[in-house]
Protein backbone atom coordinates (compact mmCIF):
# COMPACT_ATOMS: atom_id res chain seq x y z
CA UNK A 1 0.00 0.00 0.00
CA UNK A 2 1.47 3.45 -1.11
CA UNK A 3 1.52 6.39 1.20
CA UNK A 4 -1.17 8.43 -0.90
CA UNK A 5 -3.38 4.89 -0.07
CA UNK A 6 -2.87 3.66 -3.81
CA UNK A 7 -1.92 0.16 -4.20
CA UNK A 8 0.75 -1.31 -6.34
CA UNK A 9 0.66 -3.74 -9.39
CA UNK A 10 3.29 -5.77 -7.33
CA UNK A 11 1.05 -6.04 -4.22
CA UNK A 12 -2.23 -6.82 -6.58
CA UNK A 13 -0.98 -9.70 -8.73
CA UNK A 14 2.02 -12.62 -8.98
CA UNK A 15 4.42 -12.16 -12.25
CA UNK A 16 5.73 -13.99 -14.45
CA UNK A 17 8.16 -16.10 -13.29
CA UNK A 18 9.40 -17.02 -16.88
CA UNK A 19 8.80 -14.21 -19.32
CA UNK A 20 11.54 -14.24 -21.07
CA UNK A 21 10.97 -18.22 -22.04
CA UNK A 22 7.74 -18.14 -22.77
CA UNK A 23 6.89 -14.87 -24.27
CA UNK A 24 10.03 -13.59 -26.15
CA UNK A 25 8.72 -14.61 -29.32
CA UNK A 26 5.27 -12.39 -29.51
CA UNK A 27 5.33 -10.24 -32.22
CA UNK A 28 4.16 -6.89 -32.02
CA UNK A 29 0.07 -7.20 -33.07
CA UNK A 30 0.00 -10.50 -30.69
CA UNK A 31 1.47 -8.27 -28.18
CA UNK A 32 -1.23 -4.84 -29.17
CA UNK A 33 -4.17 -7.62 -28.97
CA UNK A 34 -3.31 -8.91 -25.61
CA UNK A 35 -2.83 -5.31 -24.09
CA UNK A 36 -6.10 -4.06 -25.50
CA UNK A 37 -7.68 -7.57 -24.13
CA UNK A 38 -6.38 -6.65 -20.72
CA UNK A 39 -8.13 -3.18 -20.48
CA UNK A 40 -10.91 -1.03 -20.83
CA UNK A 41 -8.61 1.44 -22.48
CA UNK A 42 -5.25 1.17 -23.52
CA UNK A 43 -3.07 4.19 -24.05
CA UNK A 44 0.71 4.19 -25.83
CA UNK A 45 1.41 7.23 -24.75
CA UNK A 46 5.45 9.27 -25.42
CA UNK A 47 6.60 12.31 -24.17
CA UNK A 48 3.05 12.74 -22.61
CA UNK A 49 1.74 12.71 -25.63
CA UNK A 50 -1.18 9.72 -26.25
CA UNK A 51 0.56 8.41 -29.63
CA UNK A 52 -2.01 5.43 -30.32
CA UNK A 53 -5.52 3.72 -27.94
CA UNK A 54 -6.90 0.66 -27.67
CA UNK A 55 -11.00 0.44 -26.44
CA UNK A 56 -12.02 -2.91 -25.50
CA UNK A 57 -15.67 -1.17 -24.15
CA UNK A 58 -18.13 -1.05 -27.13
CA UNK A 59 -19.76 2.11 -24.71
CA UNK A 60 -16.16 3.96 -24.86
CA UNK A 61 -15.94 3.25 -28.90
CA UNK A 62 -19.29 4.75 -29.64
CA UNK A 63 -18.68 7.46 -27.91
CA UNK A 64 -15.82 8.69 -30.22
CA UNK A 65 -13.04 9.02 -27.26
CA UNK A 66 -10.04 7.10 -29.92
CA UNK A 67 -10.41 10.09 -32.54
CA UNK A 68 -10.52 12.69 -29.31
CA UNK A 69 -7.81 11.21 -27.50
CA UNK A 70 -5.04 10.65 -30.02
CA UNK A 71 -2.19 12.64 -30.68
CA UNK A 72 -3.07 14.85 -27.61
CA UNK A 73 -1.21 15.57 -24.70
CA UNK A 74 -2.74 12.72 -22.10
CA UNK A 75 -3.09 15.76 -19.37
CA UNK A 76 -5.30 17.80 -21.08
CA UNK A 77 -7.90 14.54 -21.99
CA UNK A 78 -8.77 14.59 -18.12
CA UNK A 79 -10.34 17.09 -15.68
CA UNK A 80 -8.23 19.80 -13.60
CA UNK A 81 -8.47 17.95 -10.38
CA UNK A 82 -7.14 14.86 -12.45
CA UNK A 83 -3.82 16.58 -13.83
CA UNK A 84 -2.19 15.75 -11.06
CA UNK A 85 -2.75 12.00 -11.11
CA UNK A 86 -1.54 12.07 -14.75
CA UNK A 87 1.49 13.77 -13.62
CA UNK A 88 2.11 11.12 -10.77
CA UNK A 89 1.40 8.46 -13.37
CA UNK A 90 4.44 9.82 -15.84
CA UNK A 91 6.68 10.38 -13.52
CA UNK A 92 6.44 6.72 -11.82
CA UNK A 93 6.99 5.03 -15.60
CA UNK A 94 10.82 4.10 -14.51
CA UNK A 95 10.16 3.44 -11.23
CA UNK A 96 9.59 -0.14 -11.06
CA UNK A 97 6.78 -0.20 -8.84
CA UNK A 98 3.36 0.94 -11.09
CA UNK A 99 0.63 2.54 -8.91
CA UNK A 100 -3.24 2.35 -10.06
CA UNK A 101 -4.90 6.18 -9.67
CA UNK A 102 -8.71 7.41 -10.52
CA UNK A 103 -8.67 9.82 -12.76
CA UNK A 104 -12.14 11.71 -14.26
CA UNK A 105 -12.10 12.19 -18.38
CA UNK A 106 -14.50 14.94 -19.74
CA UNK A 107 -17.40 13.30 -21.24
CA UNK A 108 -19.74 13.98 -24.25
CA UNK A 109 -22.32 12.17 -22.48
CA UNK A 110 -22.75 15.22 -20.02
CA UNK A 111 -21.36 13.37 -17.18
CA UNK A 112 -17.50 12.43 -16.47
CA UNK A 113 -15.70 9.47 -17.26
CA UNK A 114 -13.97 7.70 -14.20
CA UNK A 115 -11.29 5.49 -15.31
CA UNK A 116 -8.50 3.74 -13.03
CA UNK A 117 -5.14 3.51 -14.45
CA UNK A 118 -2.12 2.30 -14.06
CA UNK A 119 1.28 3.01 -16.24
CA UNK A 120 3.99 0.84 -17.07
CA UNK A 121 7.19 1.45 -18.80
CA UNK A 122 7.90 0.58 -22.23
CA UNK A 123 10.88 1.19 -23.20
CA UNK A 124 12.45 5.05 -23.94
CA UNK A 125 10.10 7.21 -23.42
CA UNK A 126 6.86 5.28 -24.38
CA UNK A 127 4.81 3.73 -21.31
CA UNK A 128 1.54 1.97 -21.63
CA UNK A 129 -1.26 2.63 -19.59
CA UNK A 130 -3.56 0.14 -19.18
CA UNK A 131 -7.63 1.57 -17.96
CA UNK A 132 -10.46 0.43 -16.26
CA UNK A 133 -13.85 2.04 -16.85
CA UNK A 134 -15.28 2.47 -13.42
CA UNK A 135 -18.93 3.99 -14.56
CA UNK A 136 -20.74 1.06 -13.82
CA UNK A 137 -19.43 1.11 -10.32
CA UNK A 138 -20.54 4.63 -9.72
CA UNK A 139 -23.69 3.47 -10.98
CA UNK A 140 -23.91 0.72 -7.92
CA UNK A 141 -22.31 2.84 -5.97
CA UNK A 142 -25.06 5.81 -6.24
CA UNK A 143 -27.26 2.86 -6.04
CA UNK A 144 -26.31 1.35 -3.22
CA UNK A 145 -26.31 5.03 -1.26
CA UNK A 146 -29.85 5.52 -2.59
CA UNK A 147 -31.06 2.40 -1.00
CA UNK A 148 -29.29 3.26 1.81
CA UNK A 149 -31.16 6.47 2.30
CA UNK A 150 -34.64 4.32 1.90
CA UNK A 151 -33.85 1.77 4.28
CA UNK A 152 -32.87 5.01 6.60
CA UNK A 153 -36.40 6.88 5.92
CA UNK A 154 -38.56 3.62 6.32
CA UNK A 155 -36.45 2.52 9.70
CA UNK A 156 -37.69 6.24 10.86
CA UNK A 157 -41.11 5.93 10.14
CA UNK A 158 -40.89 2.45 11.73
CA UNK A 159 -39.57 4.54 15.31
CA UNK A 160 -42.37 7.14 14.64
CA UNK A 161 -44.81 4.36 14.31
CA UNK A 162 -43.46 2.64 18.10
CA UNK A 163 -43.11 5.62 19.29
CA UNK A 164 -47.09 6.10 18.98
CA UNK A 165 -47.91 3.09 20.03
CA UNK A 166 -45.84 3.57 23.09
CA UNK A 167 -47.26 6.63 23.48
CA UNK A 168 -51.64 5.09 23.31
CA UNK A 169 -49.76 2.14 25.21
CA UNK A 170 -48.85 4.44 28.04
CA UNK A 171 -52.09 6.62 27.90
CA UNK A 172 -54.86 4.47 28.00
CA UNK A 173 -56.46 4.82 31.47
CA UNK A 174 -57.33 1.09 31.81
CA UNK A 175 -54.91 -1.65 33.08
CA UNK A 176 -53.49 -3.50 29.88
CA UNK A 177 -50.82 -6.30 29.85
CA UNK A 178 -48.99 -8.08 27.21
CA UNK A 179 -48.44 -11.28 27.67
CA UNK A 180 -46.38 -14.40 26.34
CA UNK A 181 -49.41 -17.46 26.73
CA UNK A 182 -46.93 -20.34 27.12
CA UNK A 183 -44.98 -19.00 30.11
CA UNK A 184 -47.77 -16.54 31.44
CA UNK A 185 -44.78 -13.76 31.93
CA UNK A 186 -46.13 -9.98 30.87
CA UNK A 187 -43.77 -8.55 27.98
CA UNK A 188 -45.04 -5.49 28.47
CA UNK A 189 -47.41 -2.90 30.96
CA UNK A 190 -48.79 0.38 31.01
CA UNK A 191 -48.54 3.04 33.94
CA UNK A 192 -52.48 2.12 34.63
CA UNK A 193 -51.75 -1.87 35.06
CA UNK A 194 -48.55 -0.72 37.46
CA UNK A 195 -51.14 1.05 39.63
CA UNK A 196 -53.60 -1.58 39.28
CA UNK A 197 -51.33 -4.16 41.21
CA UNK A 198 -49.44 -1.45 42.89
CA UNK A 199 -45.92 -1.82 41.92
CA UNK A 200 -43.66 -0.07 39.28
CA UNK A 201 -43.91 -1.32 35.64
CA UNK A 202 -40.19 -2.36 35.98
CA UNK A 203 -41.59 -5.65 38.29
CA UNK A 204 -44.95 -6.29 36.39
CA UNK A 205 -42.73 -6.47 33.34
CA UNK A 206 -40.81 -10.02 33.68
CA UNK A 207 -43.24 -11.11 36.34
CA UNK A 208 -46.05 -14.53 35.57
CA UNK A 209 -49.63 -12.57 34.79
CA UNK A 210 -50.76 -15.27 37.20
CA UNK A 211 -48.46 -14.43 40.44
CA UNK A 212 -49.74 -10.19 40.33
CA UNK A 213 -53.23 -11.94 41.07
CA UNK A 214 -54.71 -13.76 44.47
CA UNK A 215 -53.81 -16.99 45.27
CA UNK A 216 -57.38 -18.23 44.75
CA UNK A 217 -57.57 -17.00 41.15
CA UNK A 218 -54.30 -17.58 39.60
CA UNK A 219 -55.86 -21.06 38.09
CA UNK A 220 -58.72 -18.75 36.69
CA UNK A 221 -55.98 -16.45 35.20
CA UNK A 222 -53.83 -19.17 33.85
CA UNK A 223 -57.01 -21.06 32.49
CA UNK A 224 -58.63 -17.44 30.67
CA UNK A 225 -55.36 -16.73 29.06
CA UNK A 226 -55.22 -20.16 27.52
CA UNK A 227 -58.73 -20.03 26.20
CA UNK A 228 -57.71 -16.79 24.44
CA UNK A 229 -54.63 -18.13 22.99
CA UNK A 230 -57.49 -20.78 21.45
CA UNK A 231 -60.43 -19.13 20.97
CA UNK A 232 -59.10 -15.50 20.31
CA UNK A 233 -61.64 -13.95 23.29
CA UNK A 234 -62.19 -14.89 26.36
CA UNK A 235 -63.08 -13.16 30.15
CA UNK A 236 -63.47 -14.04 33.54
CA UNK A 237 -65.31 -12.41 36.65
CA UNK A 238 -64.33 -12.68 40.30
CA UNK A 239 -60.57 -12.62 40.51
CA UNK A 240 -59.18 -10.68 43.18
CA UNK A 241 -56.02 -8.81 43.76
CA UNK A 242 -53.74 -9.53 47.08
CA UNK A 243 -55.18 -6.75 48.73
CA UNK A 244 -58.70 -8.15 47.77
CA UNK A 245 -60.09 -5.93 45.26
CA UNK A 246 -62.22 -7.22 43.29
CA UNK A 247 -61.87 -7.28 39.54
CA UNK A 248 -62.08 -8.82 36.07
CA UNK A 249 -59.95 -10.07 33.35
CA UNK A 250 -60.67 -10.24 29.47
CA UNK A 251 -58.10 -11.25 27.20
CA UNK A 252 -57.36 -11.45 23.61
CA UNK A 253 -54.95 -13.42 21.12
CA UNK A 254 -53.15 -11.45 18.96
CA UNK A 255 -50.20 -12.31 15.89
CA UNK A 256 -46.64 -11.49 16.76
CA UNK A 257 -44.19 -12.73 14.76
CA UNK A 258 -43.92 -16.21 14.33
CA UNK A 259 -46.05 -17.04 17.57
CA UNK A 260 -48.93 -15.15 19.27
CA UNK A 261 -49.31 -12.49 22.42
CA UNK A 262 -52.45 -12.09 24.34
CA UNK A 263 -53.90 -8.50 25.29
CA UNK A 264 -54.97 -8.83 29.39
CA UNK A 265 -57.18 -5.96 30.24
CA UNK A 266 -58.30 -5.89 34.07
CA UNK A 267 -61.67 -4.27 35.30
CA UNK A 268 -63.33 -3.72 37.94
CA UNK A 269 -62.89 -2.15 41.55
CA UNK A 270 -59.02 -2.70 40.14
CA UNK A 271 -59.63 -0.32 37.11
CA UNK A 272 -61.96 2.63 38.55
CA UNK A 273 -59.08 2.58 41.50
CA UNK A 274 -56.51 3.01 38.45
CA UNK A 275 -58.63 5.93 37.00
CA UNK A 276 -59.09 7.40 39.90
CA UNK A 277 -54.86 7.65 40.41
CA UNK A 278 -54.91 8.57 37.45
CA UNK A 279 -57.52 11.42 37.42
CA UNK A 280 -55.05 12.30 40.85
CA UNK A 281 -52.39 12.37 38.63
CA UNK A 282 -53.80 14.85 35.99
CA UNK A 283 -55.25 17.04 38.63
CA UNK A 284 -51.27 16.97 39.62
CA UNK A 285 -50.14 17.84 36.38
CA UNK A 286 -52.74 20.73 36.14
CA UNK A 287 -51.54 22.05 39.50
CA UNK A 288 -47.93 22.17 37.62
CA UNK A 289 -48.57 24.04 34.62
CA UNK A 290 -50.49 26.42 36.76
CA UNK A 291 -47.51 27.37 38.97
CA UNK A 292 -45.08 26.98 36.20
CA UNK A 293 -42.73 29.85 35.54
CA UNK A 294 -43.33 30.14 32.24
CA UNK A 295 -46.50 31.78 30.50
CA UNK A 296 -49.09 29.00 29.15
CA UNK A 297 -52.08 30.16 26.90
CA UNK A 298 -54.52 27.91 25.67
CA UNK A 299 -56.41 29.25 22.46
CA UNK A 300 -59.39 28.07 20.34
CA UNK A 301 -59.25 28.02 16.24
CA UNK A 302 -60.36 31.48 16.51
CA UNK A 303 -57.70 32.84 17.66
CA UNK A 304 -59.75 33.65 21.20
CA UNK A 305 -57.73 33.03 24.41
CA UNK A 306 -59.48 30.60 26.47
CA UNK A 307 -57.13 30.15 29.32
CA UNK A 308 -53.99 30.90 30.96
CA UNK A 309 -52.00 29.97 33.48
CA UNK A 310 -50.60 32.64 36.49
CA UNK A 311 -47.26 33.34 34.86
CA UNK A 312 -48.45 34.87 31.24
CA UNK A 313 -51.14 36.82 33.87
CA UNK A 314 -47.74 38.38 35.49
CA UNK A 315 -45.94 38.64 32.10
CA UNK A 316 -48.87 40.65 30.35
CA UNK A 317 -49.10 42.91 33.85
CA UNK A 318 -52.81 41.77 34.07
CA UNK A 319 -54.63 41.94 37.19
CA UNK A 320 -56.20 38.43 36.98
CA UNK A 321 -57.17 35.98 34.50
CA UNK A 322 -60.61 37.53 33.67
CA UNK A 323 -58.89 40.69 31.94
CA UNK A 324 -57.74 38.68 29.10
CA UNK A 325 -60.14 35.69 28.80
CA UNK A 326 -61.51 35.82 25.59
CA UNK A 327 -59.20 38.57 24.09
CA UNK A 328 -57.74 38.10 20.62
CA UNK A 329 -54.26 36.44 20.72
CA UNK A 330 -52.50 38.96 18.50
CA UNK A 331 -53.15 41.65 21.07
CA UNK A 332 -50.99 40.23 23.00
CA UNK A 333 -48.71 37.77 21.18
CA UNK A 334 -46.91 38.64 17.61
CA UNK A 335 -45.17 42.01 16.39
CA UNK A 336 -48.67 41.91 14.28
CA UNK A 337 -51.70 39.32 14.08
CA UNK A 338 -50.76 38.37 11.14
CA UNK A 339 -47.34 36.73 12.74
CA UNK A 340 -50.24 34.65 14.85
CA UNK A 341 -51.99 33.75 11.66
CA UNK A 342 -49.20 32.38 10.55
CA UNK A 343 -48.35 30.46 13.80
CA UNK A 344 -51.27 28.93 13.67
CA UNK A 345 -51.23 28.07 9.62
CA UNK A 346 -47.85 25.62 11.10
CA UNK A 347 -49.48 24.15 13.91
CA UNK A 348 -52.13 23.41 11.31
CA UNK A 349 -49.89 22.08 9.32
CA UNK A 350 -47.97 20.08 11.66
CA UNK A 351 -48.73 20.04 14.39
CA UNK A 352 -45.55 21.15 16.63
CA UNK A 353 -44.09 24.34 16.47
CA UNK A 354 -40.31 24.97 18.48
CA UNK A 355 -38.98 27.94 19.70
CA UNK A 356 -40.70 30.91 17.54
CA UNK A 357 -38.77 34.08 18.58
CA UNK A 358 -41.61 36.92 18.44
CA UNK A 359 -42.49 39.35 21.01
CA UNK A 360 -44.89 39.77 23.81
CA UNK A 361 -46.89 43.03 24.73
CA UNK A 362 -48.44 44.08 27.59
CA UNK A 363 -51.47 45.93 28.77
CA UNK A 364 -49.43 49.33 28.63
CA UNK A 365 -47.99 48.62 25.01
CA UNK A 366 -44.16 47.14 25.98
CA UNK A 367 -43.10 44.68 24.07
CA UNK A 368 -40.64 41.80 25.56
CA UNK A 369 -38.59 39.32 23.10
CA UNK A 370 -40.14 35.91 24.04
CA UNK A 371 -39.87 32.12 22.16
CA UNK A 372 -43.00 30.32 21.45
CA UNK A 373 -43.44 26.48 21.60
CA UNK A 374 -46.97 25.88 20.53
CA UNK A 375 -49.12 22.35 20.28
CA UNK A 376 -52.51 21.65 18.21
CA UNK A 377 -54.48 19.39 20.31
CA UNK A 378 -57.80 18.23 18.36
CA UNK A 379 -60.83 17.41 19.86
CA UNK A 380 -64.44 16.43 18.82
CA UNK A 381 -65.22 19.62 17.06
CA UNK A 382 -62.50 21.90 17.30
CA UNK A 383 -59.12 22.62 17.72
CA UNK A 384 -57.14 23.54 21.08
CA UNK A 385 -53.99 25.31 20.45
CA UNK A 386 -51.57 25.48 23.19
CA UNK A 387 -48.36 28.23 23.76
CA UNK A 388 -45.28 28.21 25.97
CA UNK A 389 -44.39 31.54 26.34
CA UNK A 390 -40.56 32.09 27.54
CA UNK A 391 -38.94 35.33 27.97
CA UNK A 392 -35.22 35.69 26.44
CA UNK A 393 -34.58 39.11 27.02
CA UNK A 394 -32.02 38.50 29.32
CA UNK A 395 -30.81 35.88 26.97
CA UNK A 396 -30.52 38.54 23.99
CA UNK A 397 -28.71 40.80 26.35
CA UNK A 398 -25.92 38.37 27.60
CA UNK A 399 -25.42 36.29 25.02
CA UNK A 400 -22.23 37.75 22.72
CA UNK A 401 -22.82 39.01 19.16
CA UNK A 402 -21.62 37.07 16.30
CA UNK A 403 -24.61 34.55 15.86
CA UNK A 404 -23.18 32.69 12.57
CA UNK A 405 -25.72 34.28 9.56
CA UNK A 406 -26.69 30.71 8.41
CA UNK A 407 -28.22 29.22 11.46
CA UNK A 408 -32.07 28.79 11.79
CA UNK A 409 -32.23 30.67 14.95
CA UNK A 410 -30.05 33.70 13.04
CA UNK A 411 -32.76 33.43 10.44
CA UNK A 412 -36.05 33.49 12.69
CA UNK A 413 -34.41 36.44 14.80
CA UNK A 414 -34.40 38.08 10.89
CA UNK A 415 -37.79 38.29 10.10
CA UNK A 416 -39.27 41.56 10.97
CA UNK A 417 -35.71 43.46 10.84
CA UNK A 418 -34.46 42.61 7.39
CA UNK A 419 -36.48 42.92 3.97
CA UNK A 420 -38.03 39.22 3.23
CA UNK A 421 -35.28 39.59 0.11
CA UNK A 422 -32.46 39.36 2.20
CA UNK A 423 -33.92 36.95 4.44
CA UNK A 424 -34.45 34.76 1.46
CA UNK A 425 -31.05 34.86 -0.38
CA UNK A 426 -29.59 34.39 3.17
CA UNK A 427 -31.47 31.22 3.76
CA UNK A 428 -31.06 29.98 -0.02
CA UNK A 429 -26.76 30.04 0.71
CA UNK A 430 -26.94 28.25 3.90
CA UNK A 431 -29.36 25.18 2.76
CA UNK A 432 -26.95 25.30 -0.70
CA UNK A 433 -23.76 24.55 1.54
CA UNK A 434 -25.32 22.75 3.78
CA UNK A 435 -26.79 20.10 0.96
CA UNK A 436 -23.17 20.18 -0.75
CA UNK A 437 -22.03 19.61 2.36
CA UNK A 438 -24.29 16.69 2.70
CA UNK A 439 -23.54 15.27 -0.99
CA UNK A 440 -19.53 15.24 -0.14
CA UNK A 441 -20.06 13.37 2.95
CA UNK A 442 -22.34 10.65 1.44
CA UNK A 443 -20.28 10.23 -2.01
CA UNK A 444 -17.11 10.28 0.38
CA UNK A 445 -15.53 13.37 -1.07
CA UNK A 446 -16.09 11.98 -4.83
CA UNK A 447 -16.42 15.31 -6.96
CA UNK A 448 -18.54 13.92 -9.79
CA UNK A 449 -20.61 11.85 -7.85
CA UNK A 450 -21.80 14.71 -5.42
CA UNK A 451 -22.45 17.18 -8.82
CA UNK A 452 -24.46 14.53 -10.45
CA UNK A 453 -26.51 13.74 -7.25
CA UNK A 454 -27.45 17.31 -6.59
CA UNK A 455 -27.89 17.94 -10.45
CA UNK A 456 -25.01 20.36 -10.78
CA UNK A 457 -22.38 20.79 -13.56
CA UNK A 458 -19.15 20.12 -11.84
CA UNK A 459 -17.78 23.97 -12.79
CA UNK A 460 -21.16 24.72 -11.07
CA UNK A 461 -20.13 23.26 -7.88
CA UNK A 462 -16.64 23.85 -7.75
CA UNK A 463 -18.08 27.42 -8.32
CA UNK A 464 -20.20 27.26 -5.20
CA UNK A 465 -17.82 25.57 -2.86
CA UNK A 466 -15.24 28.45 -3.95
CA UNK A 467 -17.88 30.88 -2.87
CA UNK A 468 -18.87 29.16 -0.10
CA UNK A 469 -14.99 29.09 1.14
CA UNK A 470 -15.40 25.46 1.34
CA UNK A 471 -12.26 22.78 1.01
CA UNK A 472 -11.35 22.49 -2.24
CA UNK A 473 -8.57 19.60 -1.70
CA UNK A 474 -8.72 16.76 -4.71
CA UNK A 475 -10.03 13.88 -4.37
CA UNK A 476 -10.59 10.88 -6.63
Amino acid sequence: MGMDGSVSLDEQVEAFRHPGQFLADLDPETTGRIIAAAADVALVVEEGVIRDIALSNEELCREGYSEAWRDRPWIETVTVESRQKIEDLLGERSAGQPRWRQVNHPSPAGLDLPVRYTALRAGGDRIVALGRELRETSRLQQRLVEVQQSLERDYARMREAEARYQLLFDAVPQPLLIVEPQSLRVAEANPAAARCFGRPVGEVVGARLDELFGEDSRAAVAGVVAESALRGEALVDGLFLPDGSDCSLSASAVRHESGARVIARVGGEASEAAKRSTGASRRDLLQVLEDLPDGLVVAGSDHRIRAVNRAFVEMAHLASETQISGAHLGDHLGRSRSEVGVLFSALRNHGVVRNFATVLRDRFGNEEEVEISAVATPRDEASAFGFSVRSVARKLRTQQAGTPPGTADRLTELVGRVPLKEIVRESTDFIEKLCIEAALEITHDNRVSAAEMLGLSRQSLYAKMKRFEMNEAGSS
